[in-house]
């Protein structure tokens, strides 16, 4: 049962990777160029979605250490904490300095109190997400580089720039899953016509990633 599990994660994995292997690795001009191209955000605020997460994950892990598990994923600016914390003023303090981040446009606190996580629950939420970005990918009418995936304890999160027909498609696909329980979405809803003029030119400010706040 174990074995078959962990090929089932390792297929998934390989699988999920080669396809969005050129949004990763620059492979060339050409197809670096062309993931780019598919997202709806700039290059400049995709700098800094990756920004944000690095700042509030370092600062955060070493805020709280074993205290907590503690995820960031950002998109459009938009903020998603996941995992563990040992109390909800942990859950708390870390919510509140991600919202002190300059370039933080909302926050998401959807940490749980209680115990970290373990090895096996982790690497099932892995096996998810790459199940549902999967079937993403192979979905003609989602743009699956526009929007991002996030499982933790078998509840799944779906951030991204949509329009309302792709949203309702994306959380079908979601929740069709098995193995899913919950689905919540926090999704930039936007029109035909914004989906066209996005693709060509991004969404958001083209501002600059600033320095992660202080704990006091």
């Amino acid at each position: 049962m174990k074995i078959s599990f962990l090929r089932r994660l390792f297929l998934a994995t390989l699988i999920a990777s080669q396809l969005s292997a050129c949004a990763v690795v620059a492979v060339g001009g050409v197809a670096a160029g062309a993931a780019v191209m598919a997202d709806r955000r700039t290059p400049a605020v995709q700098a800094i979605d990756k920004g944000i997460e690095l700042e509030a994950e370092n600062a955060l892990a070493k805020r709280f250490g074993d205290n907590a598990h503690i995820n960031v994923t950002s998109f459009n600016q938009k903020v998603l904490l996941t995992g563990e914390v040992k109390d909800a003023d942990i859950k708390g303090e870390a919510g509140a300095y991600v919202k002190a981040m300059k370039n933080a446009r909302s926050v998401f606190n959807e940490l749980v109190i209680g115990p970290n996580s373990s090895y096996t629950s982790r690497a099932n939420d892995s096996y998810l997400e790459s199940k549902i970005k999967t079937q993403m990918v192979f979905t003609d009418q989602l743009p699956s580089n526009s929007m991002v995936i996030v499982a933790e304890g078998s509840s799944v999160y779906l951030m991204g720039i949509l329009t309302q027909s792709e949203a309702d498609l994306a959380k079908k696909i979601a929740s069709n899953t098995n193995g899913v329980k919950d689905v919540y979405v926090y999704f930039d809803i936007i029109s035909q016509e914004e989906k066209v003029r996005l693709e060509k030119q991004g969404k958001a400010d083209q501002t600059q990633p600033s320095s992660p706040p202080k704990f006091q």
